[in-house]
């Protein structure tokens, strides 16, 4: 990686937040997402769950 003197004006328009709001808006979305699938998982009456390495969860 070439790494080179940044001019004011290449410092002027640099915006430093936008990733980082991006990165935030994507952990809440995730996170809801996730709360999502499992509150609908424990309020169901009965069903199975197989997850990634062979876990399977069943209730009844």
């Amino acid at each position: 990686m070439k790494v080179r003197k940044m001019n004011n004006s290449l410092l002027r328009d640099t915006k430093v937040g936008e990733a980082i709001t991006l990165t935030a808006v994507m952990a809440v979305l995730a996170a809801a997402i996730v709360a999502a699938v499992i509150c609908s998982l424990v309020m169901s009456d009965s069903g199975t769950v197989t997850i990634p390495g062979g876990w399977n969860f069943t209730w009844s």
